[in-house]
């Protein structure tokens, strides 16, 4: 079996953790369940990444579009969230992981909110993996977000549209202060972006597994990894 090279890891990973429902219903057992396994699948894949000193994981939580779901599910996801940040917490600060979410957070309840925003500042210190949940996000609206933006600051003359150029646009986005992912993996079967990170990933690598989030293992993970070393990325350049 091929090893994993340590000395060619990507610097940022984004995942789509897609299955939890369909996990649980072919056991027969409530959403609920698939989602509060597949937070055990976060706490491995983060402590996974901590040891392999990856930079930037990203996790597609919540997207805009999950709030059309059923209200009881949405009150549940809201209670695990909360219940997940307050748990870990500690061990985030004892592992070195900072802590921060992509999203329009305006959408969440402000209880939440409150609990994001504690976990932020007491993991502000840390520099070892950037732990980021994009969380009531939305390629699409922030993307029409950032035009506003743009737009408007040409209007005040705060920029100048003849400075408009890609990193410019860039400084607009939730994600501005992170390198974009090397590699996107999305679990469950599924081979689309589902809106996520649409601007960032222009060039990144595309991982599919058939995996639901909470199967998803240290094994498949390195699988991934292993994947992604053996692709040769040219940005649009040619072969040499």
């Amino acid at each position: 079996m091929t090893k994993l090279n340590l000395e060619k890891l990507p610097e940022h990973i984004a995942i789509i953790m897609d299955g939890n429902g369909r996990w649980a219903q072919s056991k027969s057992l409530p959403r609920s369940i698939g989602h509060k396994n597949g937070v055990k699948s976060v706490q491995l894949i983060s402590e996974v990444c901590t040891n392999l000193k990856i930079k930037h994981l990203t996790l597609y939580t919540l997207s805009l579009e999950n709030f059309n779901r059923p209200k009881l599910e949405l009150n549940n996801l809201m209670l695990l969230l909360s219940s997940t940040i307050k748990a870990e917490i500690s061990k985030m600060k004892k592992n070195n992981i900072r802590f921060n979410i992509f999203g329009f957070r305006n959408k969440l309840p402000d209880k939440i909110n409150k609990e994001l925003d504690f976990a932020i500042s007491e993991t502000k210190n840390n520099n070892g993996l950037n732990l980021n949940l994009a969380l009531a996000y939305s390629s699409r609206y922030e993307l029409t977000n950032a035009i506003k933006e743009i737009s408007q600051d040409i209007l005040d003359k705060k920029i100048n549209i003849e400075s408009l150029n890609e990193t410019k646009i860039s400084e607009y986005l939730l994600t501005k202060d992170t390198p974009d992912p090397d590699l996107l993996i999305r679990t469950g079967g599924a081979d689309r972006l589902s809106n996520f990170l649409l601007w960032q990933s222009a060039y990144t690598e595309l991982y599919f597994s058939d995996k639901y989030w909470p199967d998803f293992n240290e094994e498949d993970f390195n699988e991934a990894l292993i994947n992604y070393q053996n692709r040769d990325r040219r940005f649009g350049r040619i072969e040499h």
